[in-house]
């Protein structure tokens, strides 16, 4: 038995109570509340994977950290429609860090997600590919590791048939305020359920006013 628990540990397979890890380093999502939710922001490095419905604000979702982190590049990976550079720019993004890859095949936009995240120069790499395997994932979380980058994952929200080893899981769905967000994994955290990111501050014309009071007050009785 005990040779078996040495090989467990050996190979990293074997986590133990009393082993302590220091808080993950975290960059601010630029929401107060998914802040707070996420215990500081997005992981500094790593793969996040978002899985959404395509057009309910998923993009949106990470602008604000775009614009925070856009002293290198941005790369873009088979965005689902036209990206909106006027868009990117009106939010405060710098456009003339933004680069947009089109591959010819899932295989291609894999590749090139993992060598935009290894080499160094880019910031973040945004990537929407449905069919990914564990070890696409892991790869690409070492190549984020190694070029300080994140990686945001988009996922259609059907695709949600196991757990990837990436740093972060997120899964979107639409809300009249905003967005509603799960989190299904967190490295260095428990799951979170169900909570509504408003982004009427931001973007207050994408979002429904919220309904007024029906409550109709009784007149005081005068004092007679």
């Amino acid at each position: 038995m005990y040779e078996l628990i040495e090989h467990l540990k050996n190979k990293h397979w074997l986590w133990q109570g009393s082993q302590t890890q220091s808080e993950p380093d975290t960059h601010s999502t630029g929401f107060n509340e998914l802040d707070h939710k996420l215990c500081g922001g997005f992981p500094a490095h790593g793969v996040v994977d978002i899985h959404s419905e395509s057009g309910i604000g998923e993009l949106r979702l990470v602008y604000p950290y775009l614009k925070q982190h856009g002293e290198r590049l941005t790369v873009l990976i088979n965005p689902p429609g036209i990206v909106d550079a006027e868009s990117l720019r009106n939010d405060g993004i710098n456009i003339e860090n933004v680069l947009i890859v089109t591959p010819k095949s899932e295989k291609d936009g894999l590749w090139s997600a993992e060598q935009c995240a290894r080499s160094g120069a880019c910031s973040q790499v945004l990537l929407w590919q449905d069919k990914l395997e564990v070890h696409h994932a892991r790869r690409l979380q070492v190549a984020c590791e190694t070029g300080n980058c994140l990686n945001f994952l988009f996922r259609s929200a059907q695709d949600n048939l196991f757990s990837l080893p990436v740093t972060l899981t997120l899964s979107l769905s639409a809300h009249p305020q905003g967005l509603e967000i799960r989190v299904p994994k967190r490295r260095g955290g428990w799951p979170l359920g169900a909570f509504t990111l408003s982004m009427a501050e931001r973007w207050s014309r994408l979002v429904l006013p919220l309904p007024s009071s029906v409550v109709v007050p009784f007149p005081l009785r005068k004092q007679g």
